[in-house]
């Protein structure tokens, strides 16, 4: 429904995830966060969906992370006893953004304004970042007196480092499209009246690809960040077994030997 705080559509084997508060910048209230959740959740758990692409909607914003206004309620309420101020990590941030970078397909993310505080984080946690060119990231939690959540303290590092993740949490300023291309938090830069072509383009192509090698990607490229030489060849040898028992192994050799394009099933 258009009024519903997150919209979902399947184009093929493609899920589109949009942010639908565009009055609100697509400020994260619990509504929101909800439905977020439970939609990305149910796309990493569907074997139909092979990629999918996160985008907010209208032009100004991919999404301002928390909603503030909201926010001052619970603040109000935790003064009260009335719990935690910022339970909402671990009930909507924390599963979100694990679905989103544990998910084994690719995911992409629209960013088609500015994006910033968890909504930024929520695209750092994605694969790919198509950007528009009048968009922008900013980090924005020092800014209100907060630290890192929805994994950018695990995110930003291997994006662009370990000293300009640092100083972009402590000293945030918004990062302007050709900068986050430069320092990696772009994958690509697209003029803004071409990017939800350009980005559902790239992620349909990812959908069509080959599923479980993906999938391995992904997880083996996480593993060995973390991990020494000879736990990453273990788990390589681990990822390639489930690949090359896949059926998009065997077609992908049945196509070359025939000097054919493949056309995988994503199984």
């Amino acid at each position: 429904m258009a009024d519903s705080p997150v919209l979902y559509e399947r184009d093929g084997g493609l899920a589109v995830v949009v942010i639908n508060r565009p009055d609100a910048m697509n400020a994260l209230d619990t509504p929101t966060k909800v439905a977020l959740r439970d939609t990305v959740a149910a796309a990493a758990e569907d074997p139909g969906v092979r990629a999918v692409l996160l985008t907010g909607a209208g032009d100004r914003a991919f999404c301002v992370g928390q909603d503030l206004k909201e926010h001052i309620g619970s603040l109000a309420r935790a003064r009260e006893g009335g719990g935690p101020a910022l339970a909402t990590v671990a009930e909507h941030y924390n599963p979100l953004v694990r679905a989103l970078a544990g998910m084994r397909k690719p995911t992409v993310a629209a960013v088609n304004g500015v994006a910033a505080g968890a909504g930024a984080s929520l695209a750092f946690a994605c694969d790919f970042r198509i950007v528009a060119d009048t968009a922008g990231f900013n980090t924005s939690f020092a800014g209100v007196a907060l630290t890192a959540d929805s994994g950018a303290s695990w995110t930003l590092p291997r994006l662009v480092g370990h000293a300009r993740a640092t100083e972009l949490l402590m000293m945030p300023r918004t990062v302007k499209a050709p900068e986050a291309l430069e320092i990696g938090l772009a994958t690509r830069v697209v003029p803004a009246a071409e990017l939800a072509a350009a980005a559902r383009d790239f992620a349909r192509r990812l959908a069509e690809g080959p599923t479980v090698a993906l999938g391995a990607l992904k997880e083996s490229v996480d593993f060995g960040w973390s991990h020494s030489l000879a736990e990453a060849l273990e788990k390589e040898d681990e990822l390639q077994t489930r690949a090359g028992a896949s059926e998009d192994h065997a077609i992908a050799v049945r196509a070359f030997l025939a000097k054919e394009k493949p056309e995988y099933l994503g199984r």
